[in-house]
């Protein structure tokens, strides 16, 4: 009967969704744990963040398809808007769509009404030319930055996204408390992932807290995707004392890819961006993630002590993530005189610095600062910023 024929149909829709979503997990499972952070892409002027090198971003994109990865995480302020758009030159121009898995994030600081979440998306679908996302984000949830996303119903918008067929899974990136990130899972039980800071320096960091935030979402049954594995950098210049401790377990690993592989190393971990700057740290990256092997016990327990060891010597743990400098009011190049002063603590010099006085010609200096917060309300780690430029500035001026 039709009827009959009717249920028949219905069962092979069902069947063949079922089976579409077993071959999307299957995929998932099998996709090596490296992922492309394009925050930090190469540039041809170092002193201008928009000026990519698109060239050299190519012959990347290509190394890290071509060794079998394919997830690219991007978003709408990275680069100051330029990253998007390079992704599109360099990677969705070039390869057919089946092979890579885009990330990118609906900018949660920009949003004024509900309105805003649609128009930034097409504009990113646009910028991009990917034709759909494979994971879009709410992107950088504070405590605020919360209220904003309730406010201009984001959570609804990229999920009817999802529903559309417009992005295949979805998830928030998130920079505040494991008290926090357990509400916003309770109350979003729809998500599919949830990006966090997790390092082996942040893992027990009391601005951070990489391991409670981590358990939190294990405890909602939330598979993660990690950034800042090396900390905008910090866990590859570390101390000579830490140097030689993780040298001493391994001479042929990179001092990078102990950071890398502590993150990957964690159960329910399905992906570590890594924000690579240049073929050679591309390389490196691939040379221990084509076929990756997580730490032992024991190497877990020294790379934590690690961690401890470093603490004891970073003034200001800033990522350079650059967050804090689009609305700054005064221009202050934030983080780079921050790691001038990082470097000063640890070298214990002082007097006159020719690198800070350059910077000061074409920025605000440090004491140029009005105090205003814009910055602190940007700030992922949760930094007093007013407080340490004051400090940067009674050392360098």
């Amino acid at each position: 009967s039709s009827k009959h024929m009717s249920t028949v149909n219905s069962l092979q829709v069902d069947f063949a969704e079922r089976m579409q979503y077993n071959k999307i997990k299957e995929g998932r499972k099998k996709m090596k744990k490296l992922g492309f952070g394009t925050m930090r892409l190469p540039l041809n002027d170092p002193k201008n963040v928009k000026d990519i090198d698109v060239a050299q971003t190519e012959k990347m994109f290509d190394l890290f398809l071509d060794s079998g990865f394919e997830y690219v995480d991007t978003a709408y302020p990275y680069h100051e808007g330029e990253s998007e758009r390079v992704v599109r030159k360099a990677l969705v121009e070039r390869y057919p769509r089946h092979a890579y898995k885009l990330a990118t994030k609906l900018p949660t600081f920009n949003l004024k009404e509900p309105e805003d979440c649609e128009r930034f998306f097409n504009e990113q679908l646009e910028k991009t030319g990917a034709g759909y996302f494979d994971y879009y984000l709410v992107h950088c949830l504070t405590t605020d930055l919360y209220e904003v996303a309730k406010k201009c119903r984001a959570f609804e918008f990229v999920s009817r996204m999802k529903e559309e067929g417009k992005v295949k899974e979805i998830g928030f990136s998130f920079h505040d408390t494991p008290e926090k990130l357990d509400e916003i899972l309770t109350d979003h039980p729809e998500v599919d992932f949830v990006q966090l800071q997790i390092n082996y320096l942040d893992w027990e960091a009391p601005n951070v807290q990489s391991r409670g935030c981590y358990e939190v979402a294990r405890k909602h049954g939330k598979e993660i995707v990690v950034m800042e594995p090396i900390k905008g950098g910090s866990l590859v210049n570390v101390p000579e004392n830490v140097k030689e401790l993780l040298n001493k377990m391994d001479p042929s690993m990179s001092i990078a890819s102990w950071a890398i592989r502590f993150a990957a190393s964690l159960d329910g971990v399905r992906m570590v961006l890594s924000g690579m700057s240049d073929l050679a740290q591309m390389e490196d990256n691939l040379s221990y993630m084509k076929d990756f092997r997580p730490l032992t016990d024991d190497e877990m327990k020294t790379v934590l002590h690690a961690g401890d060891m470093i603490r004891k010597t970073i003034a200001i743990p800033c990522t350079a993530c650059e967050y804090c400098v689009a609305g700054c009011p005064q221009h202050i190049c934030i983080p780079d005189y921050f790691k001038l002063y990082n470097e000063r603590q640890q070298t214990l010099s002082h007097g006159k610095s020719k690198a800070y006085d350059e910077l000061a010609k074409t920025h605000g200096k440090a004491s140029d600062c009005i105090g205003c917060g814009q910055c602190e309300s940007m700030c992922p780690q949760h930094l007093p910023i007013i407080e340490n430029l004051k400090k940067a500035a009674e050392s360098f001026e």
